[in-house]
């Protein structure tokens, strides 16, 4: 089949993909609604605009395609079959476009939005679910994210867009973020309960100098900060495993695999002991971050202040 093609300069084979979304683009709904009406003065009318300018953006679409997408007689048109081809896509390009923008109003509907939420895996348990349980009693519509990952991995999903704050430790100091810190929480080593430390209730880090530990993998807050920890405690850690969560680790320690560094667990776990660290002060900051100079929409800044008001009591008992 061969279709009529129309006079002037069009869009070459060559050209970019968006010069290409750049002309068409804005002409989709024009001709959807021509297309429609097969009339050029009622869709004038239904889009609000001089039929005359409806008119000339037709005559340039059909230019920049380089194909007649419609067959005149005065003010009523039909399409052309390359015109009906033309048709089901627009179509379907501005459901697509109607669509996304039925998402991004409900994900920023002041009552019942979206936030997006990441936090540490050892916040999951109890203290992440308890959070959106006393948010959600003054905003019970909004619907939650939920993402748990390593401090890094968040940081990095939250420059790409993919989280609108995070819960993380260390709090991270970077130009392009805002953080806050919200609370402290302490650590404790973690023995097996038949170990020779696992009568004492305190003890000096430096006394763990010769134990093998169990860790999580690099790149994990809490790996830096056992090693941190070790260091000024004077002595770097044999570490024999290395993981990625921290109840893993208890685990690994109940097997009289190692000792650990961590944080209190959300329900006491039988075959290990867990002492008070005395020195160096053995602790970690727990801290939000966001997206400097990015606007929230109303139920990530109401979950935001939620947050900054639970300063200091962050952490359950």
């Amino acid at each position: 089949m061969v279709h009529e093609r129309s006079s002037g300069p069009r869009l070459s084979p060559s050209s970019y993909e968006e010069d290409i979304r750049a002309v068409l683009a804005p002409r989709l709904a024009y001709f959807e609604a021509v297309a429609r009406h097969e009339h050029v003065t009622r869709a004038a009318h239904e889009l609000g605009v001089p039929q005359s300018t409806l008119s000339r953006a037709m005559v340039r679409l059909e230019a920049d395609l380089g194909v007649a997408l419609f067959a005149r007689k005065g003010r009523t048109v039909s399409l052309t079959p390359a015109g009906r081809t033309f048709l089901g896509s627009a179509e379907r390009a501005l459901a697509e476009v109607e669509k996304a923008a039925d998402s991004v109003r409900a994900d920023a509907d002041p009552t019942a939005g979206r936030v997006s939420f990441g936090f540490l895996h050892t916040m999951g348990s109890e203290t992440v679910p308890a959070l959106i349980r006393a948010f959600r009693v003054d905003h019970p519509r909004v619907r939650f994210q939920l993402v748990q990952n390593y401090g890094e991995a968040m940081i990095e999903r939250l420059r790409a867009g993919g989280l609108d704050l995070c819960l993380t430790s260390p709090v991270p100091d970077a130009p392009d973020l805002v953080t806050r810190r919200l609370d402290e929480q302490r650590l404790r080593l973690v023995v097996p309960d038949d170990h020779r430390l696992a009568s004492r209730r305190r003890i000096r880090l430096a006394e763990a100098a010769d134990e093998t530990f169990v860790t999580l993998e690099p790149g994990y807050g809490l790996r830096r900060i056992t090693d941190d920890l070790c260091a000024e405690a004077g002595f770097t850690p044999r570490v024999a495993f290395e993981g990625e969560e921290a109840e893993t680790l208890r685990g690994l320690v109940a097997a009289g695999l190692g000792v650990a560094l961590l944080p209190p667990p959300a329900v006491a776990r039988p075959g290990v002991v867990e002492l008070t660290v005395t020195a160096p002060r053995a602790a970690r900051e727990i801290g939000v971050a966001w997206l400097d100079g990015h606007p929230d929409t109303p139920p990530v800044a109401a979950f935001k202040r939620f947050l900054l008001s639970r300063r200091g009591n962050l952490l359950p008992d």
